[in-house]
């Protein structure tokens, strides 16, 4: 598979228009749908909008995709929203591809490469206390029962809680601007893009408990939620895994 054919078919893909978001978000999936399934016939798309297409009755090779990535800022003029897209192999994401279109951003990662910010290699930074990180999330109130609890344990030993970036906030953090994403009920779509870009910057990006983040879709699959905590620093990211499960 050529992985850079692939990156530049989706090029013309990734920008939007104004207008209802239910429009800009199955236009511009269709769009990514119709260019790789004729650039790659044997592989699966699942998207946000219109979930599983396949010529094939499966494949090893699933595209993932979520064409506006924070909706609520895109319909508010909000620039923080971006695409993304992900590329799963037997279920595990090996390429992610963070684009945010009105700052002309791209963020991509491949398994075992460093992820490059428009064609430069970039790094998450150092932090080795949950006391002294910058922690983001999208919002406080996206929390709930138990889940919220945990989140105020782990706000409440920060530096400093932010608070609206959507996946823009994992760009920062690969970028080494912030230390800490911690979120909650994600779906794939929303969350498997991230994983090459956070990894091939140096950072650590799992579900609550530690575990590797993947999803094993199929023509069945129903998107199944994530409480996703990610950081650049793996002693940080230890630290938080700790605070949320109350130990």
């Amino acid at each position: 598979m050529n992985v850079g054919l692939a990156l530049w078919l989706l090029t013309g893909f990734t920008e939007f228009h104004s207008g209802p978001v239910t429009i800009a978000d199955r236009e511009a999936e269709e769009a990514m749908m119709s260019v790789i399934l004729k650039s790659f016939p044997a592989h699966a798309v699942f998207g946000e909008e219109n979930g599983w297409r396949c010529v094939e009755k499966s494949s090893d090779y699933v595209w993932v995709l979520d064409p506006i990535d924070g909706t609520k800022s895109f319909i508010t003029g909000k620039p923080l929203f971006g695409t993304l897209i992900a590329l799963l192999h037997k279920g595990k994401p090996v390429m992610g591809i963070i684009d945010q279109p009105i700052l002309r951003e791209r963020w991509v990662g491949m398994e075992g490469k460093k992820t490059t910010l428009n064609g430069q290699e970039i790094s998450v930074r150092p932090c080795n206390v949950l006391a002294q990180a910058y922690l983001y999330t999208t919002s406080p109130h996206l929390f709930a029962g138990d889940a919220e609890d945990a989140f105020i344990r782990v706000r409440d030993k920060v530096k400093v809680p932010l608070y609206g970036c959507d996946c823009y906030a994992y760009a920062l953090l690969a970028s080494g601007f912030v230390d800490i994403v911690v979120e909650s009920g994600l779906k794939p779509y929303d969350f498997l893009s991230l994983v090459p870009v956070i990894e091939g910057a140096g950072g650590s990006i799992t579900d609550w408990k530690g575990d590797k983040l993947h999803w094993p879709v199929s023509p069945e699959s129903l998107p199944p939620s994530f409480n996703v905590v990610a950081a650049g620093d793996a002693r940080v990211h230890k630290q938080a895994i700790d605070v949320l499960q109350g130990h």
